[in-house]
C-alpha cells in the first residue's frame, strides 16, 4: 500500500494550470508535512514535521507530487510510521528566485565556514535559502482560520478578478492578485472584515492533494447579492 497525496487529478492539474508562468531563474517550492493536529491519538511529536521539500517547474509539478507517493511507512516521525491522515501538500504560489537563493546561500555557506560550524547540510541550507528567496509578488495571501463568515463582505473591497478562494480543512486562504487589486487600503478592509490569522507570502495547501482528510478546493468568488446588506 502507497501513501495517496493526490486525492482529486483534476483538480491538481486545474491547480497547476492556475499557478503563474515562471520566468528565468524562477521555480515553485513545495513541502509535505505531517500535522499531529490531524491525528493527535497517533502522532507525538511536534505540530508540524517536514517530510519531504523540492522544487519544479510548472512542466514536472504534476509528476514530482505523484513521486511523493511511496511505500506505506517511508515516511516516519521518531521511528514510528506517519499517518495517511496526518499529511499536508503545501506550495508556495509566489515563485522562488533561483538567482536570490544562490547569492544567500554563498553567503551562508561563508558564514558557516567562519564560525568553524560542523555538522550542517549543504542541501538543507540552499533548500531553506530557495523558500526565503521570493521572486515576484503576484499574490498576497490571507489565511483565515474560520468557515463562520461572510465571504460576500468581499465584494465592498476587491473586483471579482482580483482574488481566488481557497477552501481548506479548517477555512479559507484568500489570494489577491496585487497586479489587479485597486490602489486603495483593501489590506486593513480585509483585516477589518474578516478574523485573518496570517497575511503575506505564506505556504498554501495543493488543491486536489491531501490535508488531513480533506481536499484543498477553489470555490467560486461570485456571491449573490445580500438583501439584508443590499450589496453585490
Amino acid at each position: 500500500m502507497n501513501y495517496q497525496i493526490i486525492k482529486d487529478e483534476n483538480k491538481l492539474r486545474e491547480f497547476i494550470e492556475w499557478l503563474p508562468e515562471l520566468g528565468e531563474n524562477e521555480k515553485y517550492f513545495v513541502l509535505l508535512f505531517a500535522r499531529k493536529k490531524y491525528c493527535e491519538d497517533k502522532i507525538k511529536s511536534n505540530d508540524k514535521t517536514q517530510l519531504k521539500r523540492f522544487t519544479s517547474n510548472k512542466e514536472r509539478l504534476f509528476e514530482k507530487i505523484k513521486q511523493l507517493e511511496c511505500e506505506f511507512g517511508s515516511y516516519t516521525l521518531r521511528n514510528i510510521e506517519a499517518p495517511q491522515e496526518s499529511l499536508v501538500l503545501y506550495i508556495n504560489p509566489n515563485p522562488r528566485d533561483m538567482k536570490k537563493a544562490t547569492y544567500g546561500l554563498m553567503k551562508k555557506c561563508i558564514d558557516l565556514l567562519q564560525t568553524n560550524g560542523n555538522g550542517y547540510n549543504v542541501h538543507a541550507e540552499a533548500l531553506s535559502c530557495i523558500q526565503k528567496s521570493k521572486s515576484k509578488s503576484h499574490f498576497c495571501d490571507f489565511d483565515i482560520d474560520s468557515k463562520d463568515i461572510d465571504l460576500s463582505k468581499l465584494n465592498d473591497i476587491l473586483p471579482k478578478d482580483a482574488y481566488d478562494i481557497l477552501e481548506t480543512r479548517g477555512g479559507y486562504h484568500l489570494l489577491v492578485k496585487t497586479r489587479l487589486a485597486p490602489k486603495t487600503k483593501w489590506h486593513v478592509a480585509i483585516r477589518e472584515a474578516f478574523e485573518v490569522d496570517k497575511v503575506g507570502d505564506q505556504l498554501i495547501p495543493v488543491c486536489g492533494c491531501c490535508q488531513g482528510g480533506f481536499v484543498p478546493r477553489f470555490i467560486p468568488n461570485t456571491f449573490e447579492k445580500s438583501k439584508e446588506r443590499g450589496q453585490i
